[in-house]
Order: structure tokens, then C-alpha cells, then sequence
């Protein structure tokens, strides 16, 4: 008994420093937990060079991550909201906004505090219109394609089609050659403008055409004939345009024309005159 005692307080002499030890350990107070980086905003605006008033509307908004060993830029953000508070994780960002086919682009440093970014665009607004001698021209019967200077190319390079009269292009800031087509045949014309920053520049092309009516008459002033393919071609034999029908009509620059009509096996021509601002039927005689 006294032996079995004794190795028992060997033993309690052995677990005491460790017990003790685990009884400090449990005294002292927790380490603070490390903290995560939380999103901060980021407010975003866009104004133009020249007008300091934030652009309201027509802003499309795209967030990249600046991550330089990335294959291909990540998208983190898209809106387009005028005036967009975005959130973001701390690090480095591309901001890129449009403005029609107006853009910039900004590297923005998102750290622990809210943010706020405006950028500027060197760009303005082309409202297009056209008139023919002192009447305007209905938009419904215009469009207009706008070109970039390229190289020594005098016409340059297409940006934008089929824009209709009266709309706002909004472009950067620079020199455009404009085409105006009245109708769908051959009456155009064509300027140079240039778009300034901050600003509306309203062009007003001016055309001389005329609008015929193309006939083929057994007689002066007599019934159209029906069944009737016309070939509209230009002195020189360039065609310009072919139609089928009784009386087709067609906008045409002014100039002279030769119109060549061809009903049931037989081929008749007829030469006639186009002058800006008279419009006018165009009777071919079979005979």
C-alpha cells in the first residue's frame, strides 16, 4: 500500500507542470482574427470636354481587373446607368466607358475607402439633315453614312450607316466626311464636317434631284402600259437602275438620262432630262 502511494505521487509530480501550463494557456485572451478586405463603392460619372455637366444618358460602363498575366481582360462590371456606384475589392481596375462611339478609358486603385471618378470625353454630337433648294427633305426619305479619314484614301472608311435625319451620332472629337441619299437610286451629295467637343454641330446637306415617273404610253398623256421592264442607264450606257411595273418613280441627281422600256418582245428608248427640284413624269412611246 505505502509503495502503490508513492508511485502515485510521482506521478501527479510529473502532470502538474503541464497541467499548469494548460491552465495558462486558457487564461489568455484569443488572438484578434485576421480581417478580410470588404468591397468599397466606387462612384463613376462622365462629362464631355468643354460641357462640365454629366452626361445624363447614352453611357455604357465596363470594369476590368488589372491583372497583367491574365490572357485576356476579365470583366467585372457592366452597367449602363449614367451615374453608377459600383462595389469593388480592393486592387487595381480598368474602367472603360462609351459614349456612342465616343470612349476613354482609366486605371483606378480601389484601396479602403470610397471612391469617386469622372472622366472627360473628347467627344460632341452630329445631328444630319438635308434640303433641296429651300424645302427640307423628309428624314423618312434620307439616310447618311459617315467615314473616317484613312490614309490617302479621299472617302476614308465607313463608322456608321444607314443614319437617319435628325438623330443625334455621337462621335469623338474630329473631321468626318458625310454622304446624304435621297432615295434609293443615285442622288447624293456629300460634305466634310467637323465634330467639336461639348458640342451639337448640325449639318444640312443640299441635294439637286427630282422625283420621275417613268411611263410607257401608246400615246402622249394616254393609259401606262403594264408589264413593262425599264432600264434607266446614263448617256454613256452605265446602268443605273431597273424597274417592273406600270408607272415605277425613282429620286435621281440631276443630269441627263437615257430610259430604255421593253413590254411584250419590244424595245423602245427615250432620252430625258432630270432638273433639280421638278419633278416630273417621263413617257417613253411605243412606236
Amino acid at each position: 500500500m505505502n509503495r502503490l502511494c508513492l508511485a502515485l505521487l510521482a506521478a501527479s509530480a510529473l502532470l502538474l507542470p503541464g497541467a499548469a501550463l494548460a491552465q495558462r494557456m486558457l487564461n489568455q485572451p484569443l488572438a484578434p482574427p485576421v480581417s478580410q478586405p470588404t468591397a468599397v463603392p466606387v462612384t463613376l460619372s462622365a462629362g464631355l470636354e468643354g460641357d462640365p455637366a454629366p452626361l445624363k444618358k447614352g453611357l455604357v460602363w465596363r470594369v476590368y481587373a488589372d491583372d497583367t498575366a491574365a490572357e485576356k481582360a476579365v470583366l467585372v462590371r457592366k452597367t449602363d446607368e449614367p451615374n453608377p456606384v459600383i462595389t469593388l475589392d480592393p486592387g487595381a481596375y480598368i474602367v472603360h466607358v462609351t459614349w456612342g462611339l465616343a470612349s476613354a478609358t482609366r486605371r483606378v486603385v480601389v484601396s479602403q475607402t470610397p471612391i469617386t471618378e469622372k472622366i472627360m470625353l473628347s467627344a460632341g454630337g452630329l445631328r444630319l439633315g438635308a434640303s433641296l433648294g429651300d424645302m427640307r427633305i423628309p428624314k423618312d426619305k434620307l439616310t447618311f453614312s459617315i467615314y473616317v479619314a484613312v490614309g490617302n484614301d479621299p472617302q476614308g472608311r465607313v463608322i456608321v450607316e444607314n443614319v437617319r435625319g435628325d438623330d443625334i451620332i455621337r462621335l469623338p472629337e474630329g473631321q468626318y466626311r458625310i454622304v446624304s441619299n435621297y432615295g434609293d437610286t443615285n442622288a447624293t451629295t456629300s460634305a466634310d464636317v467637323r465634330v467639336e467637343s461639348g458640342k451639337v454641330v448640325d449639318a444640312l446637306m443640299r441635294h439637286r434631284a427630282a422625283t420621275v415617273t417613268l411611263k410607257l404610253v401608246a400615246n402622249p398623256g394616254a393609259e401606262a402600259l403594264a408589264n413593262t421592264t425599264f432600264s434607266l442607264v446614263t448617256p454613256g450606257g452605265d446602268i443605273i437602275r431597273e424597274a417592273i411595273g406600270a408607272f415605277p418613280s425613282m429620286t435621281l441627281a440631276e443630269g441627263d438620262y437615257v430610259v430604255i422600256a421593253r413590254n411584250g418582245g419590244r424595245v423602245f428608248t427615250q432620252e430625258f432630262k432630270v432638273k433639280s427640284g421638278v419633278d416630273r413624269d417621263v413617257e417613253v412611246l411605243a412606236r
